[in-house]
């Protein structure tokens, strides 16, 4: 076991064999593919984080967790995504 920063405890790489890293490294992949193929078809997520993103900016909150909460908890939210998405499915 590897000390990381902070005094924790973690996974010592080299204490992988070469069948088990390449192994590891087949995963990585496969999860990142896996993750693009699921933001590729749906374009809520992107949808929800950009417009997260966008208020933030635009409103620069003090309190960055209490803004997330009120945002991802508005009950209109659902409604504004719905609408987005058929926009741009008019658009393209």
């Amino acid at each position: 076991m590897a000390t990381l920063p902070g005094g924790i405890q973690g996974l010592d790489p080299e204490a992988l064999s070469p069948e088990q890293l390449e192994q590891l490294r087949g995963f990585k992949i496969q999860t990142r593919i896996t993750n693009e193929k699921y933001l590729r078809t749906h374009k809520e997520v992107e949808l929800l984080i950009s417009g997260f993103f966008r208020e933030m900016f635009l409103k620069r909150p003090d309190n960055i967790q209490e803004f997330a909460a009120d945002y991802f908890t508005d009950p209109r939210l659902p409604n504004k995504i719905h609408m987005q998405l058929i926009k741009e499915k008019k658009v393209a």
